[in-house]
């Protein structure tokens, strides 16, 4: 399918995938500052914002029409930034496809995705409910960051409830919620009851990786995101304390610093070509 996405600024090209739910405008965390130096490429997945479909569909065809988005922009290989449901997907192809990928830059994510969050209890989807709708009137208002914010589901997702995070919450997540279709969904917890574990395969891998987590991710924790790390060949890996699954909302500027310092520290990204 025709993929809807963003391309922005120019370079060596990075292909930067969202998680679930999610779409092209929750990765502005990164683009905003790597189109900078880098061509970045954005998508929406298919079944997520604009790249609708009328039909069920499984992960593996996302990865399809991620090569096709790479052969559409003429391009032999990119680095892959991939957050949460994106770096699953960034993996995937890094061992599909290895000869399109030059990197690989991993954001609370795991080849064997493992989660501790709680059930959620009646107060915690009330709360939730009450702090979505009042942030999205009033972004990172004292009431939602010092009060319902800590007490809903948001704590899972954030550790660092500040007003930054939550504007980004508001702009970027709230229509990314409710632009994720229920084949998305399905695609998702289609995979997920499979066992997704890709472990014993990732010394496949040989490219430069970067992982990043969260210390406090309760949905994909940071033990599952550092047996990745330990079993790629060439990994370099910061778990931020005091952070969750949001983490490149919580700490942008450390998170972009780190990547941007790893980025100028491979050789091969530079002038990665064209065909």
């Amino acid at each position: 399918m025709q993929l809807y996405y963003r391309v922005q600024g120019c370079g060596s090209p990075i292909l930067c995938l969202h998680g679930h739910p999610g779409s092209a405008h929750t990765m502005a965390v990164f683009t905003e500052r790597l189109a900078r130096g880098y061509q970045t490429i954005a998508p929406d997945l298919r079944g997520y914002g604009r790249s609708r479909v009328g039909r069920p569909f499984t992960l593996e065809e996302s990865l399809t029409d991620l090569v096709d988005l790479l052969a559409e922009r003429h391009l032999d290989q990119a680095i892959l930034l991939g957050w949460s449901l994106g770096g699953i997907l960034a993996l995937e192809l890094a061992l599909r496809y290895p000869q399109r990928v030059a990197g690989l830059i991993l954001v609370a994510t795991a080849a064997r995705p493992v989660g501790n969050h709680p059930p959620a209890t009646g107060w915690d989807l009330v709360n939730t409910a009450l702090a979505s709708v009042l942030n999205r009137l009033a972004p990172g208002h004292t009431w939602v960051t010092q009060g319902l914010g800590p007490r809903s589901l948001y704590r899972y997702l954030l550790q660092r409830h500040s007003v930054a995070a939550y504007e980004r919450l508001a702009q970027e997540g709230f229509g990314a919620f409710w632009g994720t279709s229920r084949q998305a969904h399905r695609a998702l917890n289609q995979a997920l009851q499979k066992g997704y574990n890709r472990l014993p395969d990732l010394a496949q891998i040989t490219v430069p990786c970067l992982v990043l987590c969260g210390a406090e991710d309760r949905h994909i924790t940071a033990a599952a995101s550092l047996e990745t790390a330990h079993h790629l060949g060439q990994a370099e890996v910061h778990c931020y304390p005091h952070t969750a699954h949001l983490l490149p909302w919580e700490i942008p500027d450390q998170v972009l610093g780190d990547i941007e310092t790893w980025l100028q520290g491979q050789p091969s990204f530079r002038d990665l070509g064209r065909r």
